[in-house]
């Protein structure tokens, strides 16, 4: 895969792909789907 727009950090989990629940846990990150980028195109 050659693209050329630069990979950022989804800004809701912080480029981690998931949310850590206060409960225990985690949660995939539904903005940019557990890839832990941002979908700007």
């Amino acid at each position: 895969m050659t693209a050329t727009r630069t990979k950022e950090k989804c800004q809701y989990c912080g480029g981690k792909g998931y949310f850590q629940l206060l409960l225990g846990g985690s949660e995939t990150c539904e903005e940019c789907s557990g890839s832990g980028t941002s979908k700007k195109s």
